[in-house]
């Protein structure tokens, strides 16, 4: 009869085989996340300043609305604005609340739907450094 020892080791070695002929190399894998990233970019929902009251900033956008609590960027800003949507309108429209001053924001001005909410970052190496609300030293 066959001794089990041969047997596995047949085996490891087709699987090993096998995973060898298959395995993607390095340079197929940077191709294909960077043909992710740029597909990602893409879909990346845009839209425009619809209406300025204060802190809350209406959004108006083309195609399908960014999911509650998502952080917009407003483009072509003097300084990086974030917003956090906090509403659906209806009408392919948003209302967010901007985590800083909108002095000189108009309507018109592009804004980017980033896919993801706000995040700050946390951990030993924060520890006793100032962050703002959108995690900016």
């Amino acid at each position: 009869w066959l001794k089990a020892g041969t047997m596995q080791s047949g085996f490891r070695r087709s699987v090993s085989a096998l995973a060898r002929a298959r395995a993607p190399t390095n340079v197929q894998l940077q191709r294909h996340f960077a043909a992710a990233a740029a597909a990602e970019a893409k879909k990346a929902p845009t839209g425009r300043v619809s209406q300025v009251i204060g802190a809350v900033v209406d959004v108006q956008f083309d195609g399908a609305l960014p999911p509650i609590l998502n952080a917009l960027e407003v483009q072509g800003f003097e300084n990086r604005l974030v917003l956090e949507v906090a509403q659906h309108l209806g009408e392919n429209m948003v209302r967010t609340i901007a985590m800083d001053g909108t002095d000189g924001l108009t309507r018109g001005q592009g804004v980017l739907d980033t896919g993801a909410p706000i995040t700050v970052p946390v951990g030993e190496q924060t520890l006793g450094r100032i962050i703002n609300i959108i995690g900016e030293p």
